[in-house]
């Protein structure tokens, strides 16, 4: 690599490039940059919980006055749309003021207090246990989500609210959004007196790659492509001493309509189903891309209703180019194993896709700008006919109907199905208890189970779990949440330790945080 190659900024509706004022991180400023890290780890993680507090409310401040600039970046780049990037800009800001108040409940470093005592296996010395910081931490930005999940997105702010530093390497799908987030980022931290090396931003896959593998990093959270975290995490494993490595990777996410349901509710659910998978150009992580749907009329109908809004959709922008090859090489790959009920409008054509009981083939999706745009799709496929293909993750607005003549069928189906962040049911209503055995294969396979409703959004609050089995991510942890700071945090335990050796949560006297002390658990009483 070109020690000085610029970072470049890709308009995403125009193709047009420019040249930022930053070049990729070379190895010798990589190492920089780990290093610095690693000197402000002691320091960041000796910082009382309240300034902590202030660093992520400071943050979050930023966020909030550079708005406007922030917006306009991030659509240029992305394709957006100023009103999804406004309300991504907001909920990045709200997850970290609520970093912040899981910060100040101090409930998060499980802190628990054993007294020195006799106990019936004999004297038991004083014990005090709880989490700390695990020190630097590298960042992996996501492409589709340019605040969100990047530069001061839920991995970041759950990094600093534990107490770490943190290294971001910004995704190349939106450059210049990530450097403004970063200069005004290293403004707030400088202002709140954070140690030098508190945050930095990284550009360019040499570094990308370089960073899990710095000696001074002791985690990384990444979202993304399957290969690309697989390639990180064997990374992370391959080094002297290992480090963990959050991924969040590929997700399929299905969606169960039950023969009540359908029977009852067709045209609701198609449609609503619809529009689940071309929000945000059917980029989200929740997408559903795969649909089981009861055979016969009353499933028919759900089909009609989903393809007529497949058949209705414009061609949706992609987040890169690449992205958009990838889409089309996908759909066309799917589309010879199965019947492609409905296109969305080709914009070459200047007329509508074929509706739910069309059969046109898959390819030459992306007429007028072909290197930006996807055509949605809606493909049809019996149960028995399912192929491995066809429950792998498309990356765009395609999804798949599988029909089902039974129960059995659709427990089939869902034993084809790898792990997905969310699996949905949808249902007539609270009476419906259609496929018992199916929902039960299906919440074994997802980290979050919905019930008549869509699994694109999803929302920061304490009880939420972003996360599932192998490949949606590789950790039992949340990336989305408030125990999402749990995945940057270690134990640490103190034996007949003196009072000033302590930390302050786990000293004596009225507790500061909830603590476990000697079985119970105790609150703080202001």
């Amino acid at each position: 690599m070109d020690v000085t190659s610029p970072v470049r900024s890709r308009d995403a509706r125009t193709g047009a490039v420019r040249d930022l004022d930053v070049v990729e991180t070379t190895p010798e400023s990589l190492d920089d940059v780990a290093r610095r890290a690693a000197t402000a780890a002691p320091d960041l993680a000796a910082w009382p919980r309240e300034r902590r507090a202030a660093l992520l409310e400071a943050l979050a401040d930023a966020l909030d006055a550079d708005r406007d600039a922030l917006v306009a970046e991030a659509d240029r780049e992305t394709a957006l749309g100023p009103d999804r990037l406004g309300g991504e800009l907001t909920r990045t800001a709200y997850q970290l003021r609520t970093f912040a108040r899981v910060v100040l409940d101090g409930g998060y470093l499980e802190a628990t207090i054993d007294h020195a005592g006799d106990t019936p296996m004999g004297p038991r010395p004083d014990l005090r246990r709880m989490l700390v910081p695990l020190g630097p931490v590298a960042v992996y930005a996501a492409s589709n989500f340019p605040f969100a999940f990047s530069v001061l997105g839920g991995d970041t702010a759950s990094a600093l609210a534990a107490g770490n530093p943190v290294v971001v390497k910004a995704h190349p799908g939106h450059p210049a959004t990530s450097e403004r987030v970063a200069r005004l980022a290293e403004r707030a931290v400088a202002a709140t007196g954070a140690p030098a090396g508190t945050f930095a931003l990284v550009h360019g896959f040499d570094a990308g790659v370089a960073l899990v593998s710095h000696p001074a990093i002791r985690a990384a959270g990444f979202t993304g492509s399957l290969a690309g975290g697989r390639a990180l995490a064997d990374a992370a494993a391959a080094r002297p001493a290992p480090i963990p490595f959050y991924g969040e990777l590929s997700s399929i996410n299905p969606v169960l309509v039950t023969p009540s349901a359908a029977r009852e509710k067709a045209d609701v659910y198609g449609a609503g189903l619809a529009g689940s998978v071309l929000q945000g150009g059917g980029q989200f992580c929740t997408k559903p891309g795969l649909v089981l749907v009861p055979a016969g009329a009353d499933g028919d109908r759900v089909v009609e209703a989903f393809g007529r809004a497949i058949g209705a959709a414009p061609a949706l922008p992609a987040l890169t180019a690449g992205m958009a090859d990838a889409y089309e090489r996908g759909l066309t790959a799917r589309a010879a194993e199965a019947v492609v009920r409905a296109r969305g409008v080709d914009p070459g054509a200047g007329t509508g896709g074929a509706g739910a009981a069309g059969s046109e083939t898959a390819g030459s999706g992306t007429a007028g700008s072909a290197a930006s745009t996807t055509r949605p799709a809606l493909l049809e496929v019996d149960a028995g006919a399912l192929t491995a293909d066809l429950v792998e993750e498309c990356f765009g607005p395609l999804a798949v109907v599988v029909r089902y003549a039974a129960e059995a069928e659709a427990v089939g189906v869902v034993g084809q199905v790898e792990g997905s962040l969310t699996a949905s049911i949808l249902t007539a209503g609270a009476t419906d208890l259609d496929l018992p055995d199916a929902r039960a294969a299906l919440a074994a396979r997802a980290g979050r189970v919905l019930y008549d409703g869509y699994p694109t959004g999803v929302a920061v609050a304490w009880a939420q779990h972003h996360g599932g089995p192998w490949p949606s991510t590789n950790t039992l942890h949340t990336s989305v949440g408030a125990t999402a700071i749990r995945r940057f945090l270690r134990p640490l335990a103190w034996q007949q330790a003196p009072e000033h050796a302590l930390p302050p949560e786990l000293r004596d006297g009225a507790p500061v945080v909830p603590v476990r002390i000697d079985g119970e658990l105790v609150l703080p009483t202001a």
